[in-house]
Formats: C-alpha cells, sequence, structure tokens
C-alpha cells in the first residue's frame, strides 16, 4: 500500500500523541514484531515553536520544545520515521518501527483496525473527560446594563 500524505500524517499524529505505555503494552498484546534496523537513533533536542495572532499576523517567537526524533529500516527496506513531544527515546522508536509497518500492505489493514483506531479512540476519550472537567468549572460573565445611559 501506497500511503497517500494525509493517511500517513494521521497515523503519525494518532502515535505521537498516544500514551506510550498504552502503545507499548498493545504491542505486546498484539505481539507486533519485526525484524529493523535503527536509522537514526532516537535523539532528543530542542525545537522552535512559531506562533501567528489570528493564524494571519506576524510570526513570532512562542517558546522552546523538546522534539525526539528517530529513523529505522525494516529488512525489506521500508523507512519510519518518528517525530515526538518530549524526551522518551524507546517511544519514538516503537513510533518509527509502526510508520514503517504501516507502509506495508500485509500489516496496513490490521494495523488501522487493532492499533491506530483503537488508540485514537483512547485520545478522544482523554480530550473530552477533559473537556468535562473544564466546563465544569466553567464560569460566565455578563455585564447587565440598568437605567438608560444615554
Amino acid at each position: 500500500m501506497d500511503a497517500n500524505h494525509a493517511t500517513r500524517q494521521h497515523w503519525m499524529s494518532v502515535l505521537a500523541h498516544c500514551d506510550p505505555a498504552s502503545l507499548e503494552a498493545k504491542m505486546v498484546a498484539l505481539n507486533i514484531t519485526a525484524q529493523y534496523e535503527v536509522i537514526r537513533a532516537a535523539e532528543t533536542g530542542l525545537v522552535q515553536l512559531q506562533g501567528r495572532m489570528g493564524a494571519t499576523g506576524e510570526r513570532f517567537f512562542a517558546g522552546d520544545a523538546t522534539l525526539t526524533r528517530a529513523a529505522v529500516r525494516l529488512s525489506n527496506g521500508t523507512l519510519g520515521y518518528s517525530w515526538i513531544l518530549g524526551r522518551d527515546k524507546p517511544h519514538a522508536e516503537r513510533c518509527a518501527l509502526l510508520d514503517a509497518l504501516l507502509q506495508q500492505p500485509s500489516h496496513y489493514q490490521t494495523l488501522i483496525e487493532t492499533l491506530i483506531t483503537p488508540l485514537e479512540a483512547d485520545r478522544t476519550a482523554r480530550i473530552a473527560a477533559r473537556q468535562a472537567e473544564i466546563n465544569a468549572s466553567r464560569v460566565d460573565f455578563f455585564t447587565l446594563v440598568r437605567g438608560d445611559n444615554a
């Protein structure tokens, strides 16, 4: 399967945002293993974050973030890459391995159904729970106009 750009972005996003312990547990439960060589050992560095006011204004420096990246090559030559926020090197390597496996026609459908979809559902549930927690403490302020202030 030759994954298109948007599909690959999607699974890489799901992998990068998932809980590392949850990903590791799912990989063990699904017995996901493969022969691969490390092309770029997981390494940690800084990346500059930029922003734009209203998404249209001039760029400004918003700060730095820690990023870990890795690259692996399967025995058949397929390359897998990952970039994750934080310093978790084993997680970066697992994500790179899964990126390579997801590019394989023999693994694609199974991994999407048994790994990517459940991880995405877990993230959606975490976001919804956090949003509910925030909404529970939300305070709405309003101004009451009295009289005729003309």
